[in-house]
């Protein structure tokens, strides 16, 4: 799995790209098929905007955008959209309703 980090109008420090690294490698924990990860960090005049980009075998990429004040608080919140987004389509493959 490949995992590609971008920053816009952001330096991506090598502690921010190990912080998103070690959150985003948790995604092929709640579905397997996980190809591709990309991560963009954009910063807004007063805030942060983080979008998560999961490429997924046989289906649309998933997007989990969200903006907060503090950076590593929207890496945070951006990832547990990106696990709900897995996780819930994750049980409509189980349930045979895709």
């Amino acid at each position: 799995m490949q995992i590609n980090i971008v920053g816009r109008q952001v330096e991506v420090t090598p502690a921010i790209e190990e912080y998103i690294r070690r959150k985003t490698e948790r995604l092929p924990r709640y579905f397997d098929r996980v190809q591709q990860i990309d991560v963009v960090l954009e910063k807004m005049p007063h805030e942060f905007k983080v979008e998560i980009l999961t490429d997924v075998e046989k289906h649309r990429d998933f997007v989990a955008t969200g903006s907060h004040e503090d950076l590593y608080a929207c890496v945070d919140v951006v990832c547990d959209r990106a696990v709900r987004q897995l996780t819930d389509w994750k049980q409509r493959l189980k349930q045979h309703k895709p």
